[in-house]
């Protein structure tokens, strides 16, 4: 078996031809069409980046235990597992993260990896000479030091070639045309785009009647006044769209090969994302303050299995935690292997479409705990000023360590199911990401998919609340998170 694996940071999936975009220029993702299974279904997990790609790793929920961290020395990578079994496993990525204190073992899971700089507010290019940043960036812009260091990156990425993510791409090719005859590995593409700032060269912005000059390109997270800026947020969701059209060009580099070489016989493919992307929807720009809506937790999710494939689209739930595990069930290696975990194959889906779960967790630490079944979405948020813990090993943030007087006030806990038996620390959680003030919110999605009318029914809100007691004690959640969220 060969596997490759494309992830693509914050693909929001009403932007996709294939969900039923019809203004967005993405004819390669279109294409997947015709080898791929198309899961309507499909749902984040944790969020956002690292605590996604954690579960990506391990097959385990993170945001119930911890926010955006490294993985743990008591971890199980699915990549390590496959290393142990003789399966070759490569990374080529420009996701910065996996360089900075938050993110700094996943990398290192596989045999080999390669990585390309300057995404975002990569700290890569010195900064301690004035970039030039343009003196008209619209107010709704992202400000700070990522901002001038985001400018100073692209003083060497002037040319698409220059792109951190056609480079990392480019790479992947050149990974397959050595292993193209080869067997037992496994390719994992990640790509930092389409997430923002939504830099991409003119020859794409050109396509969404976009000038020269920049417009909302870096929208900072929180509310937003729609009305007052409705043709600013269309235009930056031009700017988004030219940058998934960016990313589906260089896709489509990945599928000619595939088709050049006949790899569709022999070798799988996965393409997902970690989360999406609110681009004035729900009054609301960005990600992980505002509530988990659908444009940010039901995401895209393709798939292709060699000879035994027998859907072309699936209605069947599915969420991040079940990626490892159809990993290891296509390499034939017991799940096992990871230990304990929340995740399951997705293979009978593919081959027999046969449901695989009936309810998806998702959510952000201290914020907001999410379940749904596919048809209806129950949001539940924190009751106010209830105490939350990071359960770690490696105290440390996206960039830097825990604080102090989280740090003076750890505890070292027995081991559990999350930590696989071993021992490990308990911190006072810091509330980093919103939480809005509300008992919850429901919805039907089939009868409302743009989440506009929350649902108010005692009933189905104690339904829900059994369903999601129940979801969270198979897990073994914390006990506080229960308190937290005023169940019992």
């Amino acid at each position: 078996m060969r596997v490759i694996q494309i992830t693509f940071d914050t693909l929001t999936r009403k932007f996709l031809p294939n969900y039923g975009c019809d203004w967005v220029i993405a004819p390669n993702f279109k294409r997947l069409e015709k080898h791929c299974t198309r899961f309507d279904n499909f749902y984040a997990g944790s969020l956002p980046c690292m605590p996604a790609r954690r579960e990506m790793h391990t097959g385990k929920h993170n945001f119930l235990h911890r926010s955006w961290g490294p993985l743990e020395p008591f971890d199980y990578s699915v990549f390590e597992v496959l290393k142990q079994h003789g399966i070759y496993t490569h990374l080529v990525t420009d996701h910065s993260h996996y360089w900075e204190d938050g993110g700094c073992t996943y990398h290192n899971r596989y045999n080999t990896w390669e990585g390309f700089r300057g995404q975002e507010g990569d700290r890569w290019v010195s900064h301690d000479i004035e970039a030039f940043i343009p003196q008209n960036r619209h107010i709704l812009n992202k400000q700070g030091i990522s901002v001038k260091q985001h400018y100073r990156n692209r003083l060497r990425q002037q040319k698409e070639e220059d792109m951190s993510s056609v480079k990392t791409i480019h790479a992947g090719i050149e990974f397959l045309k050595e292993h193209k005859d080869l067997d037992n590995w496994l390719l994992h593409i990640e790509c930092f785009d389409p997430h923002e700032p939504f830099y991409v060269p003119q020859t794409y912005r050109d396509l969404y009647d976009l000038k020269e000059e920049e417009t909302l390109n870096w929208p900072r997270y929180g509310k937003v006044a729609c009305d007052t800026y409705k043709d600013d947020i269309k235009n930056s969701q031009k700017e988004y769209a030219a940058l998934i059209t960016m990313c589906d060009t260089h896709l489509g580099h990945i599928l000619d090969f595939m088709d050049k070489h006949q790899m569709w016989e022999d070798t799988a493919l996965i393409i997902h994302t970690d989360h999406g992307f609110l681009l004035g929807e729900h009054e609301c720009l960005g990600k992980n303050f505002p509530p988990c809506y659908d444009e940010l937790v039901h995401t895209p999710f393709f798939m292709h299995l060699p000879k035994t494939q027998s859907i072309s689209y699936s209605d069947h739930l599915a969420t991040t935690v079940d990626i490892p595990l159809t990993i290891l069930d296509l390499f034939q290696i017991n799940q096992n292997e990871l230990k304990e975990v929340d995740g399951t194959s997705l293979l009978p889906i593919l081959q027999n479409n046969q449901q695989v779960r009936e309810i998806a967790l998702f959510g952000i630490h201290g914020s907001y705990t999410c379940i749904t079944d596919g048809k209806e979405v129950y949001i539940k948020t924190g009751l106010k000023d209830k105490p939350f813990y990071e359960y770690t090993l490696m105290p440390t943030n996206i960039r830097g360590f825990f604080k102090q007087e989280q740090l003076k006030n750890g505890t070292l806990i027995s081991g559990d199911r999350f930590s696989n038996g071993i021992p490990y620390l308990k911190y006072p959680g810091v509330q980093i990401y919103g939480s809005e003030q509300f008992p919850y919110k429901l919805y039907n999605l089939k009868e409302d998919p743009t989440q506009e009318f929350p649902i108010i029914d005692e009933e189905l809100e104690k339904k829900w609340n059994t369903l999601l007691i129940e979801a969270l004690n198979r897990i073994h959640a914390p006990k506080e998170e229960f308190d937290r969220l005023g169940l019992k």
